[in-house]
């Protein structure tokens, strides 16, 4: 399936570095370095478990089966 290039509404990863974003934004006071930044995004991206919507609308998650015959 091909999605239109550059359209947020449509593609999952974008609520995941939104919800990330907005983490970092919450407890951006107590960051206080870069390599502290760093392992928050990672901690945060690595171990959260992402359900949006649109994430069962495309890719293995989809309900829609569509088979390929090569």
């Amino acid at each position: 399936m091909l999605l239109a290039p550059n359209a947020p509404e449509q593609n999952p990863v974008e609520d995941i570095w939104l919800q990330a974003k907005n983490c970092l934004r919450k407890f951006w006071y107590k960051l206080k370095s870069f390599p502290v930044i760093k392992w928050f995004f990672n901690l945060i991206t690595k171990w959260q478990f992402f359900d949006f919507p649109k994430v069962h609308e495309y890719g293995i998650l989809s309900p829609k089966v569509v088979e390929v015959n090569a």
